[in-house]
């Protein structure tokens, strides 16, 4: 119903096909079956992107768009990354452009390759398929050029104010003493760094902006810092490391990033971001700000769900009650439902608090079509109902187990003269009350015995009793499938 195909008419045109018991196949053979709900040719999602969103990227190109997607490597993607995943790589596709995915490596102390492994897994988890992986480290020499550069021509100094002080200074305005040093001092300093001697580690580089602009963060900012710990992957070779505000800019410039996405909280750092390739003489690249997500009772702080885990208050990091990639796709909540989420977002601007309620309906139209069906009762709240006419012995009967989509498959159905019901079910029904029996027929209520606290009832079948409409509907299971070994097929 609609201009637009739905997922169940997708699903239905796979029917037709004849594919899917092949896409049922890769389903149930899957460990985590929903990452193949939906099986829809790249090329086509992107011309449906298209028509629905209105393209927020300036001076965009057909074929040279590239974006990137620059996640640290020190904790578990969340679904606020996803959104900034989603978002970068459906823009770059709406315009065949590329993404890249980089490993923003520069802080040896938090980062290490568990954490890229896991993040490359739940980017494929994701569905999506980089079109480059790099990392930051891999320009780490270039880096030190332009560095270099910077610090020549009187674009960056060596301070080695304390960062109490330092911090104290930036926020009143006051310049460090160190602002006007010369540039044969600077150097000197800056090679006693990249050397990780004593004296080099009490100092860092930093910008040289304006100490008066109104936006604080622009106060000459730190860019490069010592620090003698191990990197991942380049072992000890380096002992000073750029920081952020100077990295991403010429990475990005180098890399042929056309536009960078980011959310909005680096909006006043994007003067920055321009000065930085303004002064290295760098291809300027465009910067477009989305909002950040923001989910009702929702903590996606790194160092607070780090908490939760090392207290041992959650199983780890897939806790299907955290927010991160693991732990909502081991909730249940499937790949199309989370995209369709995020893009309906978009790019823009505009913050606003999301309810959780609002992904899982999008996620049960997803998953409602090809689900299977099956009944569960408590254990712990369960209530024994004896048959009198039930059968003996026990007798079974082929259902689908999607009464709307044959294809998902069939189970079978056992009626046995005990059955079990849920003790909330069997509270509100009375003596000689007639209710409906889920998948089977009416019954009415013989009699109720309540012994040390547990709850039983006796009932008898009323099979030509045909009138459901006002009785209160009970799902039930076999008492025990133990000893269904010869089965008796049921007519309907």
């Amino acid at each position: 119903v609609g201009s637009e195909m739905c997922i169940r008419d997708r699903y239905r045109r796979v029917q037709l096909a004849g594919l899917h018991k092949y896409w049922l196949a890769k389903i149930y053979n899957t460990p985590s079956y929903t990452n193949h709900i939906l099986i829809i040719p790249r090329m086509q999602v992107h011309e449906e992107f298209k028509k629905k969103h209105k393209c927020p990227l300036k001076h965009a190109e057909e074929g040279k768009v590239v974006t990137r997607f620059p996640p640290e490597p020190s904790g578990y993607l969340h679904i606020g990354h996803a959104k900034a995943l989603i978002v970068n790589y459906y823009y770059a596709k709406m315009f065949n452009g590329k993404m890249i995915v980089r490993f923003d490596d520069t802080n040896p102390s938090k980062e290490n390759l568990d954490f890229v492994d896991s993040i490359i897994r739940d980017i494929k988890t994701l569905g999506i398929t980089p079109d480059t992986v790099t990392y930051t480290s891999d320009y780490f020499a270039e880096f030190m050029k332009f560095m270099e550069k910077f610090i020549k021509e009187g674009n960056a100094y060596a301070d080695d104010t304390p960062k109490d002080l330092m911090k104290e200074e930036r926020t009143k305005g006051i310049e460090s003493k160190h602002r006007e040093d010369s540039v044969e001092d600077n150097l000197k300093h800056w090679k006693e760094m990249i050397e990780g001697t004593p004296e080099g580690q009490k100092w860092c580089i930093r910008g040289k902006l304006n100490m008066k602009d109104k936006v604080k963060c622009l106060r000459d900012p730190v860019f490069f810092r010592c620090n003698l710990t191990p990197h991942h992957r380049t072992g000890t070779k380096y002992k000073a490391y750029p920081c952020y505000d100077f990295a991403c800019p010429i990475i990005d410039s180098l890399e042929g990033v056309s536009h960078a996405m980011r959310t909005i909280e680096y909006r006043d750092r994007n003067a920055l971001y321009k000065w930085v390739q303004e002064k290295a003489g760098i291809p300027k690249t465009e910067i477009q700000d989305f909002s950040r997500l923001s989910l009702v009772n929702t903590v996606m702080s790194k160092r607070k769900l780090q908490y939760f885990v090392d207290k041992g208050l959650v199983e780890g990091w897939n806790d299907p009650r955290f927010p991160t990639v693991q732990g909502i796709m081991r909730r249940g909540l499937t790949v199309p439902a989370l995209t369709e989420f995020m893009l309906e977002q978009g790019a823009s601007q505009n913050t606003n608090l999301m309810s959780w309620d609002k992904i899982w309906s999008m996620n049960k139209k997803v998953i409602d079509p090809i689900a299977p069906r099956y009944s569960a009762i408590s254990k712990t709240a369960a209530c024994e109902l004896l048959i009198e006419n039930g059968p003996e012995p026990p007798q079974s009967l082929t259902v689908p187990l999607h009464q709307k989509n044959e294809a998902v498959g069939k189970k079978t159905l056992w009626f046995t003269k005990k059955v079990l019901i849920e003790l909330d079910d069997a509270k509100l029904l009375k003596p000689e009350e007639k209710f409906t029996l889920y998948k089977w027929g009416n019954c009415k209520v013989k009699d109720i015995k309540e012994d040390n606290g547990k709850l039983s009832l006796t009932g008898e079948l009323l099979p030509d009793d045909k009138d459901f409409k006002l009785t209160k509907k009970v799902t039930w299971i076999p008492v025990s499938y133990t000893h269904l070994t010869l089965p008796t097929n049921r007519e309907v």
